[in-house]
């Protein structure tokens, strides 16, 4: 594999003390080169803030092993979704997702590029990301597990090879 992340910005809110009041949030423009640039990440994706395995198992199992995956030299560990950057901050509030940084994808500019785009309207969702992780060194990537089955509407959520013992186990071999 010898694929590049695409080149994109990300609309993030960042905190910022000077602004005051109850909710001292500013806009950030990041850069694909903020995240990936001369640094060893981890990024999954998933469907959306909020929803089952998502919130129960994927978004979890990463937060829960991050030391072990700085351990095996991993600099930031991202989760991605085709959500804005108020929904990820409240889903990573609701979590206690504080290790693991959330990354909004509200026009699905990189999900688009990366090829994972798909419908789910089926479910009322729209435009969503398929469920995947990879290994980024560089801004290269070098290992990406996706899901099977990616369809449109697809009628499941499958769950078996994005999650983070499958990165572990890929990171230690």
């Amino acid at each position: 594999m010898n694929k590049t992340v695409p080149n994109v910005i990300f609309k993030t809110r960042v905190r910022d003390e000077s602004i005051g009041g109850g909710n001292p949030f500013r806009w950030q423009d990041v850069s694909t080169d903020d995240i990936f640039k001369n640094k060893n990440v981890i990024l999954f994706s998933l469907p959306g803030a909020f929803t089952p395995t998502c919130s129960s198992t994927h978004l979890p199992g990463f937060e829960k092993k991050y030391e072990e995956l700085q351990s095996l030299g991993i600099d930031d560990v991202y989760c991605l979704s085709v959500n804005d950057a108020f929904t990820m901050y409240q889903w990573s509030q609701k979590l206690g997702a504080n290790k693991v940084k959330m990354l909004p994808d509200g026009n699905a500019d990189f999900t688009r590029m990366m090829g994972m785009l798909v419908k789910k309207d089926n479910l009322g969702f729209g435009n969503r990301s398929w469920r995947y992780s990879m290994h980024v060194e560089n801004g290269e990537v070098k290992q990406l597990f996706a899901e099977a089955g990616m369809m449109d509407n697809c009628p499941e959520d499958p769950f078996e090879c994005s999650d983070v013992d499958t990165m572990i186990n890929y990171l230690r071999s």
